[in-house]
């Protein structure tokens, strides 16, 4: 999930480094005894919404203005974290002060929600600076994609905390995306979302639809996110338990080679072999285009490793770097239908 119009190592560098140094630190146990996800509250109209960046900083103030229009347009009303348009490199302001923000918007008692204006690189960062003790005491729905992939994996493993895979702050926010998102954060609702079987005049479903690597129904706890950023967190103490989990996985800009080396990680970390599913978001532009005619294409890729592992196994469900994506509860119960192409909710996300 390579950056752009950034002049800078690429992430691939930077994970692999971050991933290394990590790996010689003890694995923490989750806060609680609690074994089951904690709900946040629901959002209702009117609430604070807290936005913050953890990763990359917003140009100006007029994208936080367009931000904020936003938020509002949900009937929430915003409060903008300090440093959101700060600049440090690529980064909006220091590890310290992105740790300190998000922790801050935590504890504040005026913010129901946080939501991150932006993906990028720079949440993994963050990750040995948080306070994750003091984030339990105040469990909230943290929102965002990309990048924010390791704050969700991390809040799973460290305290439970349910949070929603979905848009950023900043993304485009479709009628639709926010209709789904309202449903699961403001209503609690447990809606079921099916791979679009849409004709174009052809006999065949429409290119790029269902693709079935194994078979079955399966139920877990949803666990997953960008697929650059979890490969890179094995071994830290930052990700969660994903035996019997439901495995969601995405990415963007990536050649097939690169998905191939991510998943076989996840294979060798022993992480594949213990799911109970797999739902592949969508894979946007992992096509690399110098490869030539014997190269496999990033489906023969999945399929080689997905359905080997004998568990449902799907791709084309809608969410990763498009327009409309589904909301998807981090560890929440969920279930999958690899041969209809669907998830379904088995509980509210919010409390």
């Amino acid at each position: 999930m390579p950056l752009a119009s950034f002049a800078m190592p690429t992430r691939r560098t930077l994970l692999g480094g971050l991933a290394a140094g990590l790996a010689t630190i003890a694995v923490a146990p989750r806060l609680g005894a609690d074994p089951h996800a904690v709900k946040p509250p629901r959002l209702r109209e009117g609430d604070t919404l807290g936005l913050v960046a953890p990763a990359g900083f917003v140009a100006d103030r007029f994208g936080i203005e367009a931000i904020e229009d936003t938020v509002r347009a949900m009937g929430l009303v915003p409060k903008v974290a300090p440093h959101v348009t700060a600049r440090e490199g690529y980064l909006a302001g220091t590890d310290a002060v992105r740790a300190h923000e998000l922790t801050a918007m935590f504890e504040d008692d005026a913010v129901r929600a946080v939501m991150a204006v932006r993906g990028g690189w720079g949440c993994a960062r963050l990750l040995p600076l948080l306070d994750f003790a003091k984030i339990a005491r105040h469990p909230k729905l943290y929102v965002g994609f990309s990048d924010n992939t390791a704050l969700h994996l991390a809040f799973a493993a460290r305290t439970g905390v349910i949070g929603i895979h979905g848009p950023n702050a900043s993304s485009s926010w479709p009628e639709a995306a926010w209709n789904d998102f309202r449903a699961v954060a403001f209503d609690g609702a447990t809606p079921t979302w099916t791979v679009s079987e849409q004709r174009t005049g052809g006999l065949g479903r429409t290119a790029g639809q269902l693709r079935r690597f194994h078979g079955g129904s399966a139920r877990g706890r949803l666990l997953g996110g960008n697929l650059t950023v979890l490969s890179a967190l094995a071994g830290t103490p930052y990700l969660p338990d994903f035996t019997g989990a439901i495995l969601f996985l995405e990415d963007t800009n990536e050649s097939e080679y690169r998905i191939d080396r991510m998943l076989t990680q996840l294979a060798l970390a022993g992480i594949l072999g213990n799911v109970a599913g797999v739902v592949f978001g969508q894979c946007s532009n992992c096509v690399n285009q110098d490869a030539g005619y014997g190269n496999f294409t990033v489906y023969e890729v999945m399929d080689q490793h997905f359905a080997k592992l004998g568990v449902p196994a799907f791709q084309g469900a809608q969410f990763g770097h498009v327009g409309r994506q589904i909301p998807l509860p981090v560890g929440a119960m969920a279930e999958i239908d690899a041969d209809a192409g669907s998830i379904r909710l088995l509980e509210p996300a919010v409390a």
